[in-house]
């Protein structure tokens, strides 16, 4: 009984802290937060975390901890759209599916260059970021382009049962991924890459495959996230791509303490999501100015990280 109260708590300590934070935040401010709006404003709004958040995933899970590009990649497929779109003329659907194709080629270049020649993962995708950046930057003139259709807006904002369904979206991609991880041979591949490539090798895994594919996935998914964006807001601007890299890693990070205690792990990453999400708008209802985004995102990373660390150490010992 004390070894199952001990394992619960250990799974599931995030989710209570979430649950008094709620509470707290609605005994403080009880006709700001604690209504159905507050709600569907946490829980409507962070599709691009959640896409974000898997495709990070992607690469962490199999070894490669500091993917710094995901965000400009998801940034400039969301500045795609709108551009050839609105500015060019071209066709929607077109113009979404060369988005995803961008984003799939950007993912395939990091993978090419840290799989295939051997560059630092940080050097290549720290770079890439601020390639994509400029090139977002430079086709928008800098501006945030605007002038997607109401129709087109439908495939993020369609509500289903008072929620966006982009909000659906993530939640079927955060399913997908825990089945593919938990149930089939490419998940425990990727688990044993993660874990130890050399082993791996020995095993007659193929390690540089599996950790090519991750570089490649993510990358379609920050393309897929990038076309859901922009259709959500109607357009894009290129530069508050850069915000969304620290609230992921946050998100990322804090799920190693939820579920599978140790370990990344996609539902752990979007409880993360909405727990960074309620506690931002909570202190936002507070009267906190914008600074207090970064303090609480900057602040949770770190504790997430030292969380992550112990439990391994822990599970280790």
């Amino acid at each position: 009984m004390t070894e199952m109260l001990k394992k619960g708590t250990e799974r599931y300590a995030i989710v209570a802290v979430w649950g008094l934070m709620i509470a707290l935040y609605s005994a403080i401010e009880p006709s700001q937060f604690a209504n159905s709006g507050t709600f569907k404003t946490i829980f409507g709004s962070q599709a691009a975390l959640v896409f974000l958040s898997m495709a990070l995933l992607c690469t962490v899970i199999v070894g490669e901890f500091v993917d710094l590009s995901v965000a400009a990649i998801l940034g400039l497929c969301a500045t795609l759209v709108p551009v050839l779109t609105v500015m060019h003329g071209m066709n929607v659907t077109l113009a979404s599916l060369i988005a995803v194709a961008v984003g799939t080629a950007a993912g395939t270049l990091n993978g090419l260059l840290v799989v295939g020649l051997g560059v630092n993962i940080i050097v290549v995708t720290l770079g890439m970021s601020t390639l994509l950046l400029c090139i977002g930057l430079a086709i928008s003139d800098l501006l945030f382009v605007s002038g997607l259709s109401d129709s087109y807006a439908k495939i993020a904002l369609l509500d289903v049962g008072g929620l966006p369904i982009s909000f659906y979206y993530g939640v079927a991609i955060v399913l997908l991924f825990a089945y593919v991880l938990g149930f089939t041979p490419l998940g425990r591949h990727m688990r044993f890459v993660g874990s130890n490539r050399e082993v791996s090798r020995l095993a007659g895994i193929r390690v540089n495959r599996i950790r090519f594919g991750a570089f490649v996935m993510a990358g379609f998914l920050c393309g897929v996230g990038g076309v859901v964006i922009a259709a959500g807001l109607g357009g894009f601007d290129p530069s508050s791509s850069v915000t969304y890299l620290l609230p992921t890693f946050s998100a990322v990070f804090l799920g190693t303490a939820v579920i599978q205690p140790g370990r990344f792990n996609p539902v752990g990453a979007l409880v993360g999501v909405y727990f960074l999400a309620t506690g931002i708008l909570g202190l936002q209802e507070l009267g906190y100015a914008g600074w207090i985004t970064d303090v609480f995102y900057g602040a949770a990373l770190i504790i997430a990280v030292s969380l992550s660390t112990l439990v391994r150490r822990q599970s280790t010992a």
